[in-house]
């Protein structure tokens, strides 16, 4: 432990340089092209995982998963029955934070992304046979076959590409989950939201908005726990 470079000593070397222009090239790309066509596979897959969140959440807390829907609309839903609801509920956008980190944090290291693409690979066959829509069903096929043919292309060829794809889905989560809370919490305050339900059953005096600011503040803080730790690694 006493070996890490915590207080990032002497930064930045090439990797971490490239790490950082990377992150910063996708996040100026997915905000020039938020609104359009092209980023919908990709804002479906956070949904998809918001609702995967949703799914784990149910499973840990001893509950049972019913079905998993994701919409065109970029909406979804997770049908659970059981669990413990306060720990469900907010599962699916600080999931999403969470998993958004964990994408980033992978892409630094070749066997790490391999890994991660692998488990993305298992998740999204394992959704399809739960999925209750086309929509999902589709995606799940889609980013597999995606997934796999970047993969096969990194095998074959110098440029480490499912290095910087999963580096490009860890970015565009950890936005887009900060987005959607923004969207549905604060902004327009959804009142079917996964905060208004947590304002009503948590004894805590907090309104939905109350929520959607602290969650939005925790999913602010994987974002950049994501890029320091990045560079650690990287260091």
């Amino acid at each position: 432990m006493s070996n890490i470079n915590w207080e990032l000593k002497n930064c930045c070397d090439k990797d971490q340089k490239v790490f950082i222009a990377a992150i910063g090239v996708f996040t100026v790309v997915i905000l020039a092209l938020w609104r359009t066509v092209l980023l919908t596979p990709f804002k479906l897959i956070t949904v998809f995982l918001h609702e995967t969140s949703h799914a784990l959440a149910c499973k840990l807390t001893c509950g049972d998963v019913e079905g998993m829907e994701v919409h065109a609309n970029e909406g979804g839903v997770t049908k659970t029955r059981g669990g413990i609801y306060w720990i469900i509920l907010p599962a699916g956008y600080l999931g999403s934070s969470f998993w958004g980190m964990v994408f980033i944090l992978a892409s630094t290291n070749l066997l790490t992304t391999r890994i991660a693409a692998g488990l993305f690979i298992l998740a999204l066959l394992i959704v399809f046979f739960i999925a209750q829509n086309g929509t999902l069903r589709g995606l799940c096929i889609g980013f597999i076959v995606f997934l796999a043919v970047i993969w096969v292309c990194q095998e074959m060829t110098k440029f480490k590409i499912l290095r910087y794809v999963i580096l490009f889905i860890g970015v565009m989560n950890s936005l887009f989950s900060v987005y959607d809370i923004y969207d549905d919490l604060i902004s327009r305050r959804v009142h079917s939201s996964d905060a208004e339900k947590f304002a009503e059953i948590c004894p805590c005096p907090c309104t939905g908005v109350g929520w959607g600011m602290i969650w939005g503040f925790i999913s602010f803080i994987f974002l950049c726990a994501s890029i320091y730790l990045g560079l650690v690694i990287l260091s």
